[in-house]
């Protein structure tokens, strides 16, 4: 290849005078030509932005209507339909600093998602791991491997990565849920899959039972099924219902008010959804909570690497990230990005505030670089 046919060099270096730079001379900009040619990037010219003395999100702080949300879901409900090919009628989140990119966070993908009466999604799988959370509505079974698992107002449901799901709406009204996905972090490992299932499910699966199989077999607090000794990456229970997650919280607070230690702070509780074969994660990319903050109480103020969405299921209140604040109410999304400051405030009119919350932390924490900062009161 001729030195015409050479393709521009991406890299481009600039000589400046600043502190810690090499003086600029004619010799150094020779030298920055060279490195250019062969595609040579120096630390040194590159250090305040690959090593800052703490993280710096390419993300930002920021918040999503879900009366909004909800009104263009029903309207795309009208217009465009479900079917093989564009597979769901999921809506991303994107945040208005990653480039218009449809992720929530850099490694975090959050959604809502839309079915209409008498809809299917169609059957596939996908190696990233993923969960649904109902705000809204009831009548749609999400059918995993088979086992038909009914979606309903604050329930929780889990989807480990390559396993084989669809939806059907057996309502006559739609219904919206979020979904929380690792795509963002997938994307860019380059470790992604895909794969189609089936056109249709079969009547022995399109059915509305009370219990799912996984529920039936594991859905029993503090009970392992003898036959099921073998630890799981991902979770085998497949829906967490309200009515467990409503009662362990408000157990918390009635605890604290009798003077037992059961809460993160005064007025504010917490569980995380945990793989009962192991206890730790529902999912290897991915945290799950369940966050109440009493009538009037606020949250300490934390800082942690790794991000965050929250969306708010009851309640409402004042919510803090970094220097951006709002006021919120049921159904509203909003992002935390990575070691950016963040609290939450219940409102004195609200009985509670409810957040539910996923992260990445256990990417951070596999990786050893997991870092938590609370600053008392």
């Amino acid at each position: 290849m001729s030195v015409i046919d050479i393709p521009p060099s991406p890299v481009r270096l600039a000589a400046v005078a600043a502190p810690g730079q090499p003086e600029p001379t004619p010799a150094l900009e020779q030298l920055y030509r060279g490195f250019e040619q062969e595609l040579l990037v120096p630390l040194w010219t590159q250090i305040g932005d690959l090593m800052p003395r703490e993280p710096r999100s390419k993300a930002s702080a920021h918040l999503w209507r879900w009366d909004r949300l909800l009104a263009l879901a029903d309207e795309a409900g009208r217009i465009v339909p479900v079917g093989r090919g564009g597979e769901r009628r999921a809506i991303a989140l994107a945040n208005p600093s990653l480039g218009g990119r449809p992720f929530a966070t850099p490694t975090l993908w959050a959604a809502i998602q839309y079915l209409m009466p008498g809809e299917d999604a169609p059957e596939h799988r996908h190696s990233q791991h993923a969960f649904r959370f109902v705000v809204e509505g009831e009548g749609v079974w999400t059918v995993v491997n088979g086992d038909s698992v009914r979606m309903s107002r604050g329930d929780f449901l889990p989807q480990g990565g390559w396993n084989w799901h669809a939806h059907h709406n057996a309502a006559s009204q739609p219904m919206a849920w979020i979904d929380g996905l690792d795509i963002p972090f997938s994307y860019y490992t380059e470790s992604q899959f895909f794969e189609f299932g089936r056109e249709s499910l079969p009547p022995a699966e399109r059915i509305s039972p009370e219990f799912s199989r996984s529920e039936r077999l594991w859905a029993h607090p503090g009970l392992r099924p003898v036959s099921q000794l073998q630890d799981q990456p991902t979770t085998p229970l497949l829906a967490y219902r309200w009515v467990d997650t409503d009662r362990a919280l408000a157990e918390q607070l009635a605890l604290e008010a009798e003077g037992v230690p059961a809460t993160l702070s005064p007025g504010h509780a917490a569980v995380r959804f945990c793989n009962p074969t192991n206890g730790r994660d529902v999912l290897p990319t991915l945290r799950c909570e369940m966050h109440r903050i009493r009538q009037g109480a606020s949250t300490l103020a934390r800082q942690e690497v790794g991000s965050a969405v929250f969306q708010v299921f009851e309640g409402r209140g004042r919510v803090t990230v970094g220097e951006r604040s709002w006021d919120v109410a049921r159904g509203d999304l909003f992002v935390v990005p990575s070691w950016m400051r963040f609290e939450a405030h219940c409102d004195k009119n609200a009985a509670s505030l409810d957040l539910f919350r996923f992260s990445d932390s256990p990417i951070f924490e596999s990786l050893h670089a997991h870092r938590t900062l609370v600053q008392p009161r």
